[in-house]
């Protein structure tokens, strides 16, 4: 009947209403909420936990050693399931939710849904001040999650348990939503978690989500055939929306037809695989030399499913003349001063591949674009070739795509090494390349790793991470080791944030505070990585060079836990060939010479921006 109840709590209601949550991926039918992460506390554990324990396998549970890395990897799992998957994470109130706070916002940044399960107050306010509750002397309506408010695409506070009813699907409505997807915040009162009401038995019943994809204005596309048409230089950039709409194979069919150049961003990399005729590499502040000579000299840009970040354009001085934005977001398309084309990658590759059926790119273009990708291709090599220095970033992703599987996927970050990665990994197979750049948040690494692991068990995962990020969040490698979800960890430890330290220099500053050595100290801490790794439970080793690197490889191959493999590298050697200018104001006023020199070059760059 269609008017049936069911008495639960709120808690309960939600977690049921999770589990009926279905989503169509390649004609199959699979549960959107893989599970939940939770770190119980007061809470949530008597509310969310009870209903989760109830529930059993129809919505695992796992169990995480730090909020934020739950949240991290979480937000890789729905990365590498292209968005069509999720999980949520449960905490307490206080500290468990403001530990995912960072999370959140790097989920907004990089459009990835995730569904974050704070604890709240009590609605009831009686007990108030509970323990860990924020007290706001003006407005008694505020508490902890109100942190999550700017970093979340949807929020509400439930304070009576059938207001679940309407919130918890529209929350779904926006992580399934292409041009909204994000992390959602349903903040759950206390007590309200454990309140009863007469839920709707239709409330619970399965319901199947499909990918929405966007067919693109016929005015739109109909200048951008045109424009491409008219082109002798075109470019494509691919962004993250070519993956998450599942469009790299018509990509690859549409460029080899017309023999449009790509070059890719840091979420769009691997929208080509790297033997793609076509395929330039990454673009701008850490592109190569092939794809940003395209860049400063094409006469037509198609960014295709791109927000435009400041490390693709080199801080808008790579931005062409005339720029078209393909892009299921409306305020994605319209960056720039773009001609927006709004629609769904996929969608509109496959209409333009008609448009322009026979129509092909001059001659001379084609043989431009090859010459500049086989310069790239030997200078890469050469950055990535052994040799008996103390090891490069370059040197160890060498070694690395040297031993790893076709299929296999590597995992980063901050720091120096997404720009090295960027230039020179080579991608084999689709979703072989997982690195987070929109936030660029340091500790993402091993817990993203674990989140790739669990949406791909079948697939080995190589997280490369510096000594500075693995020292800010490690412990979900204890996790990795716990569900037997394993990853090698190659941590390169260069005597601490090595990537700031040469920034600092680049712009004028003297070595100070970045590197271990040159902060302040009574004792430079003698830290064994490899010992640490091996007691959180994985395997571990300290290696010293390249070939000692390889080698260690093959024993991780081998292994079936969680494998740690740690060598010193060098923080001031970086790959010199590609890369671009990148916007860090420098000091207009110094006492330094080098800074004013630096001001004076940065001024000069500045000249080249567009407005």
């Amino acid at each position: 009947m269609s008017g049936e109840t069911i008495r639960l709590t709120m808690a309960q209601a939600l977690v049921r209403w999770m589990a009926a949550q279905r989503v169509e991926i390649d004609g199959a039918e699979q549960p959107f909420f893989a599970g939940v992460w939770a770190i119980f506390g007061h809470g949530n554990v008597a509310g969310v936990g009870e209903a989760l324990a109830d529930i059993g396998d129809a919505l695992p549970t796992y169990r995480a050693h730090n909020e934020q890395g739950m949240a991290h990897a979480a937000i890789a799992f729905a990365k590498a399931n292209r968005r069509q998957r999720a999980m949520a994470c449960t905490t307490s109130i206080g500290p468990g939710a403001t530990n995912m706070v960072t999370a959140a916002a790097l989920a907004h940044v990089n459009r990835l849904p995730v569904l974050f399960l704070p604890g709240d107050v009590y609605a009831s306010r009686l007990p108030d001040p509970v323990l860990q509750q924020i007290e706001d002397f003006g407005d008694g309506t505020v508490s902890a999650s109100d942190c999550f408010r700017p970093v979340s695409r949807y929020f509400d506070r439930i304070t009576r348990p059938e207001q679940i009813l309407d919130a918890a699907p529209r929350a779904m409505a926006v992580m399934m939503d292409p041009a909204r997807c994000g992390p959602v915040t349903l903040s759950l009162c206390q007590d309200v978690q454990a309140e009863a009401f007469d839920c709707p038995v239709s409330f619970l019943e399965p319901r199947l989500w499909r990918q929405r994809r966007p067919h693109p204005d016929v005015g739109e596309f109909s200048a951008l055939v045109q424009a491409i048409r008219a082109a002798e230089r075109p470019l494509i950039v691919a962004g993250g929306g070519v993956l998450y709409s599942r469009a790299e194979e018509a990509l690859a069919a549409l460029a080899e037809a017309t023999g449009i150049p790509v070059a890719e961003t840091q979420a769009g990399k691997g929208s080509l695989v790297a033997s793609h005729a076509q395929a330039l590499g990454s673009i701008g502040v850490t592109g190569t030399s092939a794809a940003n000579r395209a860049a400063r000299e094409a006469d037509l840009v198609i960014g295709l499913g791109t927000r435009l970040q400041d490390f693709t354009t080199g801080s808008r001085t790579l931005l062409p003349a005339q720029l078209f934005q393909v892009n299921v977001a409306p305020n994605d398309a319209h960056k720039h001063g773009a001609h927006s084309v709004v629609g769904d990658a996929r969608e509109v590759i496959e209409e333009l591949a008609l448009s322009l059926d026979k129509w092909r790119v001059p001659q001379a273009w084609e043989e431009a674009n090859e010459t500049a990708r086989a310069e790239w291709s030997h200078a890469a090599n050469a950055a990535m070739a052994s040799s008996d220095a103390l090891p490069s970033d370059a040197q160890v992703i060498g070694a690395v795509s040297r031993n790893a599987p076709e299929d296999a996927v590597v995992v980063c970050a901050a720091g120096g090494l997404p720009g090295e990665l960027h230039k020179l990994w080579p991608v084999r197979r689709p979703g072989g390349y997982h690195v987070e750049y929109g936030f660029s948040c340091m500790g993402y690494e091993i817990a993203g790793g674990l989140g790739v692991k669990m949406a791909d068990p079948s697939r080995e995962v190589f997280v490369l991470v510096g000594d500075g990020s693995y020292l800010m969040l490690n412990s979900e490698l204890a996790t990795s080791v716990m569900l037997g979800m394993k990853i090698t960890v190659v941590l390169l430890d260069n005597g601490g944030y090595g990537c700031i330290n040469r920034l600092q220099q680049a712009t004028g500053g003297r070595p100070f505070n970045n590197l271990l050595a040159d902060s302040r100290q009574e004792v430079l801490p003698p830290i064994d990585f490899a010992g640490h790794a091996r007691g959180l439970g994985a395997q571990a080793e300290k290696v010293s060079g390249i070939a000692a690197l390889e080698e260690a490889l093959g024993r991780a191959a081998a292994s079936r836990s969680s494998y740690v493999i740690v060598l010193e590298t060098d923080p001031a050697v970086t790959t010199q060939s590609g890369g671009h200018w990148w916007d860090v104001a420098v000091p207009q006023v110094s006492s330094r010479a080098e800074v004013s020199a630096a001001r004076a070059r940065y001024e000069d760059m500045k000249k080249r921006q567009k407005p």
